[in-house]
């Protein structure tokens, strides 16, 4: 039994997805407890600061990370040390640039005694110290997922995530500190972690000798449409709470609120950022291969097979809606349970189309075509701003945002399936087949 269990442990895609999980239910407790010690606005303003961090964070990593975990995935061993460092010096020069933009923004706003959303004013304050405490464990995620060392990937991630939900529960019974305490905890726990990637030289930040022109060159090269790619799809999960916090209607307090049933839509993505972080490097395998029956195959197998795993989910989650929005907020949301209710189950109809609209920008990066992909990405990115400003200021409607979700991944299916038939000759059709085979045979993917 023992020996199972450890084979199991190893296969990749399980891997992949336990970690995930693990990190999800942590995240998932630690949002449960803040909603439950903060105060509504305040919550609000934790939000805003989490998702301006994420969103930017997604920015500087973005550069680099699928450049790297894509050289890497088919690079042997001595040439991580230059890809390693090349990709780690990048990173400390956009930490420097990002770290003189924000800080005089700051300035500028305290100078001026400008009145903006406390969620703001702690973002441009403190990420810049976050980004230099997260440094090294984000720029090792990237070696972690070439290398397909999940259980790896898993430790490091426990050792922020973790130590942050002991204190939360402690502060709750014990402590209780304010928001401001709770940002300064956060962002030493992110240190511990790089600080263990840097001790294990897993970062980059010991191959720094390593680093030159030529490689960072070719990194940005590819860089540059992915992470043009990856902003402009953290902006379709993001523009929805930095145009509420914009707004002197909803503010704060319509972040929190929105935040829960988005919330229960990220529970819901798991298996899916599992599988892609599994799919991305075989398929780019396949194709530096020349091998593009073998890339369709495994698009069509992991698209279907999410799918089909989403969609006994998401009709439990349609049903049970009420329920799952008091167990994740808390008492304090019982007043706007029908329209949190009501936004969640728009979010299940969105959580379906997702794994298609998501393999197919994962399918143009591993062919080789980012630039495509960020097409894709900036068309959807400007539907759903554009819908956010007409649902906040106009509408001033929450349930109007998040049926912007819906019709934003509709046109990226459709942007994906054009530009995939040009290149590879995609059919939809052999999506769901091919993804109850992945089932059916799944020695054949776990190998």
């Amino acid at each position: 039994m023992w020996t199972a269990i450890k084979k199991i442990s190893k296969e990749k895609n399980l891997s992949s997805l336990l970690t995930n999980l693990v990190i999800a239910f942590f995240g998932l407790v630690s949002f449960m407890l803040l909603t439950r010690q903060l105060p509504k606005v305040q919550f609000g303003d934790w939000v805003l600061f989490i998702t301006l961090a994420t969103f930017v964070d997604l920015l500087r990593f973005g550069l680099t990370r699928t450049s790297t975990v894509r050289v890497l995935s088919g690079a042997d061993k001595e040439s991580f040390k230059r890809f390693l460092g090349s990709s780690y010096r990048i990173n400390l020069l956009l930490l420097a640039l990002i770290t003189m933009v924000c800080w005089s923004v700051a300035g500028i706003s305290f100078g001026l005694e400008l009145d903006i959303n406390k969620g703001y004013e702690l973002f441009f304050i403190w990420y810049p110290i976050l980004a230099a405490f997260n440094l090294g464990w984000n720029t090792a995620s990237a070696l972690f997922q070439a290398e397909q060392q999940f259980n790896r990937m898993l430790f490091v991630r426990l050792a922020n995530i973790g130590l942050f939900v002991l204190f939360l529960v402690l502060n709750m019974w014990v402590l209780q500190w304010g928001l401001l305490e709770i940002v300064w905890v956060y962002l030493l726990v992110n240190l511990v972690s790089s600080l263990w990637c840097s001790i294990k030289r897993w970062d980059g930040l010991s191959y720094l000798k390593y680093a030159d022109s030529a490689t960072e060159k070719e990194l940005i090269h590819f860089g540059k449409y992915s992470m043009g790619t990856l902003v402009g799809s953290s902006l379709l999960r993001s523009a929805d709470t930095l145009i509420i916090g914009l707004s002197p209607v909803l503010g704060s307090a319509g972040i929190a609120m929105y935040a829960i049933p988005l919330k229960l839509t990220d529970v819901l993505g798991i298996p899916l950022r599992s599988f892609t972080m599994t799919a991305y490097p075989r398929m780019s395998k396949k194709s530096l291969s020349g091998d593009l029956d073998g890339v369709r195959k495994t698009f069509y197998a992991y698209s279907g097979a999410v799918t089909l795993l989403f969609i006994p989910v998401a009709i439990a989650c349609f049903v049970f809606a009420e329920y799952l929005i008091l167990f994740l907020g808390g008492a304090e949301y019982r007043d706007a349970l029908p329209v949190l209710t009501l936004i969640f189950r728009i979010f299940t109809v969105y959580t379906l189309l997702l794994p298609v609209d998501r393999f197919t920008g994962v399918l143009l990066d591993s062919i080789n075509r980012p630039k495509l992909n960020l097409y894709k990405v900036i068309f959807m990115t400007l539907s759903n701003i554009v819908i956010d400003v007409v649902a906040v200021f106009l509408l001033e409607s929450l349930v109007a945002v998040a049926i912007g979700t819906v019709f934003f991944t509709l046109l990226g299916i459709f942007l994906g399936f054009y530009f995939l038939r040009k290149e590879i000759q995609i059919e939809s059709r052999h999506i769901l087949p091919e993804g109850i085979f992945f089932f059916k045979n799944l020695k054949t993917y776990i190998s």
